[in-house]
């Protein structure tokens, strides 16, 4: 099953060289029966098993059989060997937008074309529960007819891998296009920040430059958090009041992607085909939600057969909990932990500490501080707890999440995070009630003073 020369599995031909990354190279591939140009992305099996990266490709064969769109690259294959895994994928010849945009900014037409290309890819995505979390030039390709192609799904993820709190808490993406709320690291709606990402890519678009960009990272995290940037004088009126509804730092009222879809400017000269066959392709996956025929050929690595999600339901097992990235641990550092940015330390709805013991010592000190407060216990698969005080009084009821993670088999982080009630009588509890009996068990606290 290995490469005989330059040809693939007897079924494609390799080409030169498009790209690579430190786990993977792209290239032109041909398909020896069709003859049609593919492009065939390279991953060393040895390097993403070693730095714990196969979950991530596993999601990433997910994703993109889950998203068939004219506006996304499209996986085609899945092959491997003993040392590599292969994508047959569709290839863009006309290469990134980016380097359109690194030319200068482009024409207003142009530039609203892309947009809404951009935003009937992302929506379709949305509609399927996948949000890809790495929107930005680099990632969009060209056909050879000029469309938009959206890729790298490496960061995506299902809405089903939300927490407790239905929120998403993985920092991510590239700090330049990321929504304010992940930096926050507070939770985030994974289609409210991809509608930001996208806001910050049409402004790229029409100036040729970011709006939000600094030498010092973290005055940039400050102007992204107050939505600070300044429009050029020659972006027309209507497209400012668009990208001021877009890049508005609170999720809550950020514009939805059905009234961006609705909006005078974005409609202009949309091809109403497009749009009507997006709207088909949704309609047809929604009424086969069974994946399973979509198949890919995964020989020689039958822990990549299995995707990630939608998963039949397992026993659950509490002491194996959830991993952890390599943001999170640079994050662990408070000189790195910008929520102070956004919240000071004793209005944090989240606290963080390290710990020594095993999972399952952790869990069983939870339960004893839940026994005491006479709160309920609900579990969840993956290491995650969740707390309930019944409202008595004024007050509603109090819910607290814990979520452990494994860094090693010996050594976890915790976070305990408030995901509703009233924040003094959790900021009361938390000093007064859980704080001192997690000083047992806590090895260092971090991203504030204990």
């Amino acid at each position: 099953m290995e490469n005989m020369g330059n040809v693939l599995m007897q079924k494609y031909e390799f080409g030169k060289m498009l790209g690579q990354g430190n786990f993977a190279k792209v290239y032109h591939g041909r398909d020896l029966k069709s003859g049609q140009s593919i492009a065939i992305k390279v991953i060393d099996k040895e390097k993403v098993l070693k730095v714990g990266l196969i979950d991530q490709t596993k999601r990433e064969i997910s994703v993109m059989k889950m998203v068939k769109h004219p506006n996304i690259i499209q996986l085609y294959e899945v092959m491997a060997t003993k040392t590599k895994i292969y994508f047959a994928m569709e290839y863009a010849k006309g290469g990134e937008l980016f380097e359109k945009v690194a030319k200068g900014r482009l024409k207003e037409d142009v530039a609203r074309k892309y947009f809404q290309q951009l935003i009937l890819a992302v929506d379709f995505c949305h509609s399927r529960g996948v949000y890809h979390r790495d929107l930005k030039p680099e990632n969009l390709l060209l056909d050879d007819n000029g469309n938009l192609k959206v890729t790298d799904f490496g960061l995506s993820a299902h809405e089903s891998c939300t927490r407790l709190d239905g929120l998403f808490h993985t920092t991510c993406g590239t700090p330049a296009y990321v929504a304010p709320e992940v930096i926050s690291r507070r939770g985030y709606d994974g289609g409210k920040s991809d509608i930001w990402s996208c806001g910050v890519i049409l402004f790229v678009l029409l100036t040729g430059h970011l709006p939000f960009n600094d030498s010092n990272i973290i005055q940039m995290y400050r102007k992204i958090s107050k939505a600070d940037y300044k429009c050029p004088n020659w972006v027309p009126p209507d497209v400012r009041r668009l990208l001021k509804r877009i890049l508005d730092p609170n999720p809550v009222t950020r514009i939805s992607m059905k009234k961006i879809m609705e909006n005078p400017w974005f409609k202009r000269g949309l091809d109403t085909k497009q749009t009507d066959l997006s709207a088909e392709m949704s309609v047809e996956m929604s009424a086969d939600a069974d994946f399973s025929e979509r198949k890919v050929i995964l020989p020689a690595i039958p822990e990549l057969i299995h995707t990630v999600w939608p998963q039949e339901p397992k026993k659950l097992d509490f002491t194996r909990v959830s991993s952890f990235n390599a943001f999170d641990i640079i994050s662990l550092s408070t000189g790195f932990d910008l929520s102070g940015l956004f919240v000071g330390n004793d209005e944090k709805d989240e606290v963080k500490f390290t710990c020594k013991k095993s999972a399952s010592d952790i869990i069983s000190k939870f339960e004893e501080i839940a026994k005491s407060l006479k709160m309920e216990v609900g579990m969840k698969k993956g290491g995650q707890m969740k707390l309930k005080k019944p409202s008595e009084g004024r007050n509603e009821e109090l819910v607290v999440d814990v979520e452990i993670f494994e860094i090693t088999s010996s050594f976890h982080l915790v976070e305990v995070t408030k995901a509703c009630g009233d924040a003094l009588e959790y900021q009361k509890m938390l000093k007064q009630d859980i704080k001192p009996v997690l000083q047992e068990i806590v090895w260092a606290w971090h991203g504030e003073l204990p």
